[in-house]
């Protein structure tokens, strides 16, 4: 396999911190950190909150479905079972913010209902609306589970820190209740109470080791709960897909009229142009052809270089829209061009044993084409590589140079549009540019072979 700046043999890349340089590892290991970073409490939250809502949201759920459904004889149970189902809806809405806010939980909302006209149109679509019927499932299921995850946690955090914390208030027990300590066994003749030095400190040391282990046991709750968010009161996989291809399809519209755009204006400023001063030099030169011979000459040898110049500006226009070279010899060939092109020396290494589809073929290209421009206009690097490669399904460019770095995908950035243009055909660019360099983008794109 080749090898290229910034990528190892296998074509991974290590693992990097802000900045280009290994992360720094905190002073703690996360099993110390656990139960008192914001993340446990907040999940500890979300479990402790789980219980009341779901109690009351499967009370009305079950209350509502049932007498709707006993109303069904009637025309009343329509409208009742409807009206459930939207209430549902609406607990939906607090749920997905309380996993938003607590769980940090990316959850879109699903889409709304949408009737043609009229209640009863709305009524029907309510009833008809997978969405409606999977927040009623949530309702029914959600509570028994909120139950549960609530007596876990709140056993194992109460019992964790009251025995972490017992040397700290054991002096209640003498005090108030005329015994030594925690009672551990007790019958008609024995006794046996935590009261001693070492009975003390191993009873904070088992509290330790509760309060430790706790906080991984509850996030193993709320990922239940993830679980149940994300699939119940989410968008559904054919709802997101089509969502995606609706933004893909505006994106690939918007993409090809910038190009027609592009050629337009490049035609009626470039070559058009030159044609239409190339026209009237040749008039020029026609009318002084018998009078001044000399003059009509020189002029035809200026309209002879501007030909050639329209000639390399439609090469050139040509070459934008679909360069020939990588038609027939392929990438390889095609961003060797390119390279030959940049201001700074180019290392290109492209392993590849067959070619992907011909319009990834052509995205790859002009990918690697507008990363090499911005290389010679912005980078300030003296040197530059690409590497290209297949892994499995996916065909991975990546552009390395060492410039002054401070490059990124922010709004506005040729960057940016980029990366909506790979989005469009299910494709990822990653920009890993720290300040002071160097610069490692890496695009990866379906094969499609």
């Amino acid at each position: 396999m080749a090898t290229a700046y910034g990528r190892d043999t296998r074509g991974h890349r290590p693992a990097t911190g802000s900045g280009g340089h290994p992360p720094v590892k905190p002073f703690f290991p996360a099993a110390l950190r656990a139960p008192v970073e914001a993340r446990a409490w907040r999940e500890l939250a979300y479990v402790v909150l789980s219980l009341p809502i779901s109690v009351a949201l499967f009370t009305f759920a079950v209350t509502m479905t049932a007498l709707g459904l006993g109303m069904l004889i009637t025309f009343l149970g329509i409208p009742i079972l409807a009206a459930g189902l939207v209430v549902c809806r609406g607990f939906g809405v607090v749920e997905r913010g309380r996993a938003r806010g607590l769980l940090k939980l990316d959850i879109a909302d699903p889409a709304p209902v949408r009737g043609k006209g009229g209640l009863m149109s709305w009524v029907g679509a309510v009833l008809k609306s997978g969405v409606s019927w999977r927040h009623l499932l949530y309702a029914v299921l959600h509570m028994p589970w909120a139950t549960f995850a609530f007596t876990v946690a709140v056993t194992f955090w109460t019992y964790g820190w009251a025995a972490f914390t017992y040397p700290l208030w054991r002096w209640v027990f003498p005090a108030y209740a005329g015994i030594g300590g925690i009672q551990l066994y007790g019958d008609r003749t024995h006794q046996v109470y935590l009261d001693s030095p070492t009975e003390i400190a191993v009873t904070s040391a088992l509290g330790l080791a509760v309060v430790l282990v706790t906080p991984w046991i509850v996030r193993g709750l709320v990922s239940v709960d993830r679980v149940m968010v994300l699939g119940l009161l989410g968008p559904s996989r054919l709802a997101t897909r089509v969502s995606e291809l609706e933004s893909d399809r505006g994106v690939v519209v918007d993409t090809a009229a910038a190009d027609l755009r592009r050629i337009e204006r490049d035609l009626h400023d470039g070559a058009q142009a030159r044609l239409v001063a190339l026209a009237m030099d040749l008039g020029l030169a026609k009318e002084k052809l018998t009078d001044d011979p000399e003059a009509a000459a020189r002029m035809v040898d200026e309209a002879h270089g501007e030909v050639k110049v329209a000639l390399q500006e439609l090469r050139d226009l040509a070459r934008g829209i679909h360069p020939a070279v990588l038609t027939d010899r392929g990438l390889d060939a095609a961003l060797s061009a390119i390279a030959s092109r940049c201001t700074v020396p180019v290392k290109v290494v492209v392993d590849l044993e067959s070619r992907p589809a011909q319009a990834i073929e052509g995205i790859a290209y002009f990918t690697v084409s507008e990363l090499l421009q911005n290389v010679s206009k912005h980078a300030r690097a003296t040197r530059a590589s690409v590497d290209v490669w297949r892994a499995q399904d996916r065909l991975m460019l990546q552009v390395t140079d060492d410039g002054r770095g401070g490059a990124g995908v922010s709004t506005g950035s040729g960057l940016a549009g980029l990366t909506e243009r790979l989005d469009a055909v299910d494709g990822i660019l990653v920009v890993d540019s720290p300040a002071g360099g160097p610069t490692t983008v890496t695009a990866e794109l379906p094969w499609r072979g």
